[in-house]
């Protein structure tokens, strides 16, 4: 009989939120790049950046192909877009953005990303693992060859099924059973934490892991998945762990996808799950002086 599984909840959640100073300046409270977006996939790193933004932090910096940029930023004024020449990521775009990157506490990389060449993803996410920079990863960020790179560092990888089984060389099983057994090997093996996304969330470290019960089949939408490497990396930014903050992040993302489909049905958007992150995380906001 295999034993028991511990799973997200509101209270455990709200232990891990981090209170803000009455006294904090800008910057305090988070700073997070967005690196993503192609010519077809201009949302992705939309959604990510917005959802960090709700998420508390203080800014967020976006770095998308130039062709991009100016539709970004007609979305909202939030958010700082820096525009690369290349519309795909080569190793003189991923110099370029080490260089101009400023000093920020997460960077979420992956969500519509088009990539030129092996060597130009690596040496980004070293780059940036060099400054001190926690890394969230998505999308077309997994990939077995930054497997290296990222091993033993402060990095949250968020797959789906098929993302994992292109990292990893073999797919997680369909029973949570064999997907936490799965999860847990490779997040031991390497050195990471895992945010393996499905019906069923799995978070581990390799040593610890909890399930996440929240969301619903309206999740099944595009955009959900960079909404939700958003919010990882707000709370990265915040200061949470990385296995604290993929784990609370699951159950934010979808409880804000629980809200919208009651008042919706099944005719989400991702940009409804951002909406709701206020009201799900306001109750979890402390001030303290």
């Amino acid at each position: 009989m295999a034993p028991p599984i511990d799973e997200t909840s509101a209270d455990w959640v709200a232990t891990v939120i981090p209170p803000r100073r009455s006294s904090s300046r800008k910057g305090e409270n988070g700073v997070v790049i967005v690196v993503g977006g192609s010519r077809l996939y201009h949302g992705a790193p939309f959604l990510t950046a917005m959802a960090a933004m709700r998420s508390g932090v203080d800014l967020v910096y976006l770095f998308v192909p130039e062709k991009i940029a100016a539709p970004i930023r007609a979305l909202s004024p939030s958010l700082i877009v820096n525009p690369l020449t290349d519309v795909k990521l080569t190793n003189r775009i991923s110099e370029q953005i080490i260089k101009s990157s400023p000093q920020a506490h997460a960077a979420a990389i992956g969500p519509g990303l088009s990539v030129a060449k092996e060597s130009a993803l690596t040496k980004l996410l070293n780059g940036l693992l060099k400054k001190g920079i926690r890394l969230v990863l998505d999308a077309s960020a997994l990939q077995p060859y930054i497997l290296d790179a990222v091993a033993g560092q402060d990095v949250v990888l968020t797959p789906h099924a098929g993302e994992f089984a292109r990292l990893f060389g073999t797919p997680p099983g369909n029973s949570l059973e064999e997907r936490c057994r799965a999860a847990k090997e490779m997040a031991k093996r390497h050195g990471i934490v895992i945010l393996l996304k499905g019906m069923v969330d799995v978070i581990t470290d390799g040593e610890r892991l909890v399930v996440n019960r929240t969301g619903t089949c309206a999740m099944t939408v595009g955009g959900t998945g960079d909404v939700l490497t958003g919010i990882v990396a707000g709370l990265v930014a915040k200061g949470v762990p990385c296995f604290e903050a993929a784990s609370a992040s699951a159950y934010i993302n979808g409880l804000c996808g629980e809200i919208a489909a009651t008042e919706l049905g099944l005719h989400i958007l991702p940009t409804d799950l951002i909406e709701k992150i206020p009201q799900v995380m306001k109750k979890f906001d402390k001030i303290v002086s």
